[in-house]
């Protein structure tokens, strides 16, 4: 039996997610074919990209709603994210060489 958290909610998703991976396990993958070279080319990455030498560090930060939506408008026009345009500003303000 899996243990169980102090935290009723916390451990309620917990014990969710213990069934989950459970019944994931059952999955039989054997009867999936090979990708072919063309299909491989064609898919990408999932997940975040490496960026620098060492990964950046997660932080809560609040924002003003108007501002937000400049930085979000921003980035859409500039078609970059969001938060990489906000990184952009920040380092250029301190001086830092920007990724």
């Amino acid at each position: 039996m899996a243990k169980r958290s102090a935290s009723s909610a916390r451990g309620e998703r917990a014990a969710r997610n213990e069934r989950r991976t459970v019944a994931r396990s059952k999955i039989d993958f054997s009867d999936i074919p090979e990708l072919s070279d063309a299909q491989l080319r064609t898919m990408r990455r999932v997940g975040r990209p490496p960026i620098g030498r060492e990964a950046r560090q997660l932080i809560a930060i609040r924002l003003d709603p108007e501002v937000l939506h400049r930085f979000r408008a921003e980035a859409k026009r500039l078609k970059v994210g969001y938060q990489t345009l906000i990184h952009r500003v920040l380092a250029e303000h301190v001086g830092a060489q920007v990724a």
